[in-house]
């Protein structure tokens, strides 16, 4: 087979093709830092990797419910905390008015104050996080008012099929509170109220502090659970992140090398396709 001039400069210009071909993915590689930059580079990455960033995105999905769930808790353990303060000030009071020393004014100034803690609970009963309301079940975007809360649970998925109820419903933590206050209240008013009739909602009051109390110990093991959970998603995600690297993400010094080592050949090639272009019809009739 006859080698013409023409077949030379050919060959010349594929591999010179070739070589910038090369030397243009390693570039992509080197500016991109990963090792495909469209599906058609390997299809086989580009598979595992919508495999592995699904992944990822669920395990950050559940991370951002755990921050919210965490906020809901946490600020429900902070309320029911001020509730009981404010309930062991009223049992303080009601002690005071009940030792048989207090004249009818210092009984309704008790009164006066137990009514103003009656608001503060109140308050604490409309307390949101990011404007919604977390004592009233499912209704979160209406305040609730005293003795009167929606119901329904407000529930966040944590990880894959496992959902936790984050809300505490106002029904069942403020109860009959709001009406043990107001029959109080009205016995403080009361002058024919005698002081074992005010001495007689100590009992009450001690059960609705430890109904508060109570609840507060279910909060604070949901929130021992959502502790647990973010640190195993947290490992999930390094692990998920490192697993995708590994099937993404480029070896810098090797591309880099690579692109060193391609850019040699390309000026050896471009030196040897001059001398093949070089010759001239006179360079043939000598």
């Amino acid at each position: 087979m006859r080698v013409t001039q023409s077949m030379l400069s050919n060959n010349m210009l594929r591999n010179l093709s070739s070589n910038y071909n090369k030397m243009g993915k390693l570039q992509d590689q080197l500016t991109t830092q990963k090792r495909i930059t469209r599906p058609s580079d390997d299809p086989v990455v580009a598979m595992l990797g919508l495999g592995y960033r699904d992944s990822l995105n669920k395990v950050q999905q559940y991370s951002r419910n755990i921050s919210e769930a965490t906020n809901w808790l946490d600020s429900t353990d902070d309320a029911i905390s001020q509730g009981v303060k404010v309930l062991q000030r009223i049992r303080e009071l009601t002690v005071q008015a009940s030792n048989g020393t207090y004249e009818e004014a210092q009984r309704g100034a008790i009164a006066v104050e137990v009514d103003q803690l009656k608001e503060q609970l109140e308050t604490i009963a409309q307390t949101q996080v990011g404007g919604k309301y977390i004592f009233n079940g499912e209704n979160t975007n209406k305040a609730p008012t005293a003795g009167d809360f929606s119901d329904g649970d407000i529930e966040l998925e944590i990880f894959d099929g496992i959902k936790l109820n984050v809300n505490t419903k106002g029904s069942e933590l403020f109860k009959s509170v709001f009406n043990t206050l107001d029959s109080l209240k009205s016995k403080l008013e009361d002058k024919t109220a005698s002081d074992t009739d005010i001495s007689g909602f100590l009992d009450t009051l001690d059960s609705e502090i430890d109904h508060f109390l109570k609840i507060q110990a279910d909060v604070g093991a949901k929130q021992n659970r959502v502790d647990m959970m973010k640190d195993r998603l947290s490992s999930q995600e390094t692990i998920a992140t490192e697993i995708m690297s590994k099937n993404e993400d480029v070896e810098i010094e090797k591309v880099i090398t690579e692109l060193i080592t391609q850019e040699s050949v390309q000026r050896a090639a471009l030196s040897v396709g001059a001398r093949i272009i070089q010759p001239s019809l006179i360079d043939f009739l000598r």
